[in-house]
């Protein structure tokens, strides 16, 4: 590994802690349900709006950082990310009702949307085309090590009597401070500099991940793009542009109506449904974060060799299978046990090596420069709609027509996702940003 390489990756591991932050906090609140409906006395339609609530800060968070991150850099938008998230650790751990409880994870929300958009975006605009698709995936194995994390602090905390909940939300507080300091000494997007008028800024930035010659190749590139572009939203309204901007919608919503989230907030519950005791319901969702983790650096080692297209088609359809599966599991009872945990697992790895990390790839790949921080926050809060979607239903659909119902419909999803991939997604792989922006110039009668 070159000094370049090397340096970029460090800068890219530290803008992708926001990640594990954002898995974290969306995570925690899967062992911290079953004890806030009993502190609350929560219903179905309760028990899914403490889990979805943070959702809709997500979809503010995501809408804001896109437009602020375009304007104040991206750096700072990942200090102010930071903040947010300690600010809701605090919040979430002292509340003295559920309206104050509800008041600081839509603040936690907040910060997830803004890390989902803007973790992602600074890493793709500083990271060498050659490796990009790996870099831009250190984002997720972030966000499934925060989820991983998240769950072993529930099972080492389910026991810790009445308060248990609240300690579980107080222990994000300390990677948030973490965060933040790291941030501080990380380097603006080069791009963004750019787009600021900041040449010799910017041309220090690409010379530290590239050679000076190429740096200079790579800048003129990008000034050559934003020359092309108007800046204005309405951009990606036009031919050629308004289909990466359906491919970015749809990829994102259906990362979240494929069942994803159902398996990370609720997968406690439903181990306790198929038998097992809480406690026991607990420890096997933190194994499901662990193969989550496992499977997502096999989508690091593998996406920038075969390619974001190919590995999205198996990935789903994996997924697709195993709910298929884990509803027959539940429907017929023709498996023991077991076989619920081993179903969830064998979708928890289709996904962590497929359509977990390779979707916020493309996302932070196929949107002009000029306004990538505002496309993404389109098909970012697009994304968080639909996870807001299934977080809220998941209950009501389980508790009216068993859960069953639920796996079978996120299997039919998957169906739908394959046929989209397959029909209208284009190859990214070891292009740079500039020339996937050129591949939508040139089909303008789409």
């Amino acid at each position: 590994m070159t000094r370049a390489t090397r340096h970029v990756t460090f800068v890219s591991i530290i803008a992708a802690l926001g990640g594990l932050l954002f898995g974290f906090d969306t995570a925690i609140i899967a062992g911290a349900t079953r004890f806030l409906k009993d502190q609350f006395h929560l219903g179905s339609f309760g028990e899914g709006l403490v889990v979805s609530i943070v959702l809709i800060g997500c979809m503010v968070g995501a809408m804001i950082a896109g437009t602020a991150s375009d304007r104040l850099g991206r750096r700072r938008f990942l200090l102010i990310s930071a903040a947010l998230f300690f600010a809701s650790s605090i919040g979430c751990a002292l509340p003295r009702d559920l309206t104050q409880f509800l008041i600081f994870r839509f603040i936690g929300g907040l910060a997830i949307g803004s890390v989902s958009i803007v973790s992602p975006l600074y890493i793709s605009e500083i990271a060498p085309a050659r490796i990009r698709g790996a870099l831009v995936s250190i984002n997720q194995m972030a966000i499934v090590s925060g989820i991983l994390i998240a769950y072993f602090v529930n099972w080492v905390l389910v026991g810790a009597g009445s308060s248990n909940w609240r300690w579980m939300f107080a222990t994000g507080a300390a990677p948030a401070v973490i965060f933040f300091l790291l941030v501080l000494g990380i380097p603006e997007s080069p791009r963004w500099l750019l787009k600021q008028g900041r040449e010799s800024e910017a041309l220090g930035v690409l010379g530290r991940v590239n050679s000076p010659d190429a740096a200079a190749v790579e800048a003129k590139s990008i000034k050559d793009a934003l020359t092309l572009e108007e800046g204005r939203l309405g951009e990606l309204l036009k031919p050629g542009f308004r289909t990466a901007l359906l491919v970015g919608i749809v990829l994102a919503v259906f990362q979240q109506i494929t069942g994803v989230n159902a398996v990370i907030y609720y997968s406690p519950r439903f181990f306790e449904a198929a038998g097992m005791v809480r406690g026991a319901a607990i420890l096997q969702s933190t194994i499901v974060g662990a193969v989550n983790v496992l499977f997502t650096l096999v989508a690091i080692a593998l996406v920038d060799r075969l390619g974001r297209k190919p590995m999205l088609i198996f990935g789903t359809a994996g997924m697709g299978l195993s709910f298929v599966l884990l509803g027959a599991a539940f429907k017929f009872h023709v498996f023991a046990g077991s076989w619920i945990l081993i179903f969830t697992l064998l979708y928890t790895a289709f996904f962590a090596m497929t359509q977990g990390p390779i979707v916020w790839v493309v996302i932070a790949e196929i949107f002009p420069t000029r306004i990538r921080g505002r496309a993404m926050a389109i098909a970012t809060a697009a994304l968080w709609i639909a996870d807001f979607a299934v977080s809220l239903t998941f209950p009501i659909i389980a508790d009216k027509f068993r859960e069953t119902s639920a796996f079978w419909l996120y299997a039919a999803m998957c169906l739908i996702d394959v046929i989209f991939i397959w029909r209208v997604l284009p190859e990214t792989k070891g292009k740079s940003l500039e020339e996937i922006e050129r591949h939508w110039l040139k089909n303008k009668a789409a």
